[in-house]
């Protein structure tokens, strides 16, 4: 099913717009073709600046509520957008910017209403003693400030972060930042920084078997912290997202924020709770993602950014009175040109109002739900996905080759969010192994939207298994299904003639170095651009080059992650 039409006009969350036809003005901001963009993209801007679906990205040119359209007019249902919080293009949002755009925006060095008020609503969505505000531009501002606060305040130096944590792109971020810094190598992680393992109970150290998985994380902590001081290094701060995203979704076993807590406080370090992905009512019942940990945890900084303006760049640290008067005391004046101007918090404020007026966290947690049952009876149904987690509008699927073993299945994550994208449906695969599909949509979206998505995943994951032989009527793989399915599988790639007869074309297929099928042979895609060259590898490995190389569309290229063998 392909998503076409219109863009609908703002409605209520948990309805769906009528889908009108036509191209409506799809061209209206577009000043070169696709190719003109990507050709003066690669012109212009760094090649470490990367897009979504890099093999064939999406040119966007306008999006409302929970939909983008691109150059051609086509509609696509966005499922990993938590930038346009309460949607793309909001009405109230815009109407709020423009107006105080009229009158004034300027830096925060003057008196401006929109400012104190802005920090009095905000602070009121969080604990009492969070009550002072430094309004910055980004997630990565936000948390880089927060890691001076917390040097300032007791003059320590070093870190605590989760394994495959992400904080931000600056230098001091990406110091803090597994998720970046382990592409670095061994030389990647600095001496002041300690990784404890991420609380995850389905891949993790302690699963969910065990009896008490959080104090088992949270006394990891304790023994980092314990060495360090062994070593004469003093803790200045623990900071965590209240829930990994590019982490892969996963969500902290309850009572492990307060252990760890009490831990880093009683070395004379503070909590930094990082909600620039999560907060702002995603998780539904609570505002704030670290609230799901109970009332008796209450974070010393927390951090927010991406959901704050909508799509405008701004964020906030929020930290308490002590802590800001110890930073204040080291005689160092804290300016930010941009953060906190008159405009962003006449924007910021606009969304609050949006959530509250339409109830966009009630929303969350009915569209949530409805998503997470959905997502679980798949669940039962295909043995690729592993495990479904989520709170509110941030879900996670894992998926898995093998659901005793947990074994990642990464290619089959990142052939099934193309293949969404052939569907005009948005997703994205992340994690340490890229294999969890994630699901942070605008908080618009709706039941209607969820169950198109799922109904979707359903299709690929039952074509994929079929394909694969990945299971019988039981949920379990065999031999002869297997071969019976790797013998259909050869049409789905007609142009890939390779082998003297149809059987060997069909058996070249096969990628897998385990395949259960006798004689059957294993075949090792090189990705040489567009031109993919086809590596026979036999029963005793030895290598013969394939008969000859075939150049692929972009399109065939894409689906060389698709298996024949599980």
């Amino acid at each position: 099913m392909r998503l076409t039409g219109s863009p609908p006009q703002h409605q209520p969350p948990g309805t769906r717009a009528a889908q009108g036809g036509g191209r409506s003005g799809a061209s209206m901001s577009e000043l070169y073709s696709k190719a003109e963009t990507l050709e003066l993209r690669r012109r212009h801007i760094g090649p470490s600046c990367k897009v979504f679906f890099a093999k064939d990205p999406i040119k966007i040119v306008r999006a409302q509520g929970q939909y983008m359209y691109d150059e051609n007019g086509e509609k696509y249902l966005d499922c990993i957008n938590n930038v346009a919080h309460v949607g793309h293009s909001h009405p109230d949002v815009i109407k709020a910017a423009v107006k105080q755009m009229e009158l004034l925006n300027t830096n925060s060095r003057f008196l401006h209403d929109n400012l104190v008020q802005y920090a009095k609503r905000l602070t009121a969505t969080l604990p009492e003693k969070l009550s002072i505000c430094y309004f910055v531009n980004s997630g990565s501002e936000a948390n880089d400030l927060a890691l001076r606060l917390a040097r300032q305040y007791r003059g320590h130096q070093d870190v605590i972060t989760l394994d495959h944590a992400y904080h931000g792109h600056v230098s001091s971020l990406i110091d803090i930042s597994p998720y970046k810094f382990n592409q670095l190598g061994k030389e990647g992680k600095k001496e002041f920084v300690h990784v404890a393992p991420s609380p995850d109970i389905y891949r993790g150290k302690y699963r969910e078997d065990h009896p008490d998985p959080a104090s088992a994380y949270a006394d990891d902590v304790k023994k980092i912290i314990e060495e360090a001081e062994k070593n004469g290094r003093k803790i200045a701060a623990f900071i965590a997202e209240s829930m990994q995203s590019c982490g892969g979704q996963i969500i902290p076993p309850a009572g492990y924020f307060q252990k760890v807590a009490e831990y880093v406080h009683k070395a004379g370090g503070i909590f930094i709770a990082d909600e620039v992905q999560v907060g702002f009512g995603r998780v539904g019942k609570h505002f704030w993602g670290f609230q799901l940990q109970g009332k008796d945890f209450v974070p010393d900084i927390v951090t927010m950014g991406k959901p704050i303006g909508n799509g405008h760049p701004m964020s906030c640290v929020v930290t308490t009175r002590e802590i800001a008067e110890a930073f204040g005391a080291s005689g160092l004046e804290y300016f930010n040109t941009f953060g906190g101007n008159p405009v962003s918090c006449a924007i910021g404020l606009a969304v609050l109002d949006v959530i509250e007026k339409e109830d966009l966290q009630g929303n969350a947690i009915r569209v949530g739900n409805y998503l997470t049952e959905l997502l679980n009876k798949q669940k039962e149904k295909h043995p690729l996905i592993g495990d479904v987690r989520g709170i509110g509008l941030f879900v996670g699927v894992d998926l898995v080759k093998d659901q005793q073993k947990r074994t990642p299945a990464t290619a089959e994550a990142q052939h099934i969010i193309y293949k969404l994208k052939e569907q005009r449906i948005l997703l994205s695969a992340d994690g340490p192994h890229r294999n969890i599909l994630k699901f942070k949509p605008p908080m618009c979206f709706t039941v209607e939207d969820a169950k198109l998505v799922v109904d979707q995943i359903d299709e690929l994951l039952t074509a994929l298994e079929e394909a694969t032989g990945a299971r019988t009527g039981n949920g379990r793989s065999s031999t002869a299904q297997h071969k019976r399915k790797a013998l259909t599988t050869f049409s789905q790639w007609p142009d890939l003639k390779v082998g003297k007869t149809k059987a060997e074309e069909q058996q070249l297929l096969c990628r897998s170095s385990r395949c259960p099928i006798p004689g059957h042979q294993n075949i090792n895609v090189e990705d040489r651009g567009l031109s993919i060259r086809l590596i026979r590898i036999s029963n005793k490995n030895k290598r013969e080059t394939a008969e000859k190389t075939k150049e692929l569309s972009r399109r065939t290229l894409s689906l060389n992650n698709f298996y024949c063998c599980p």
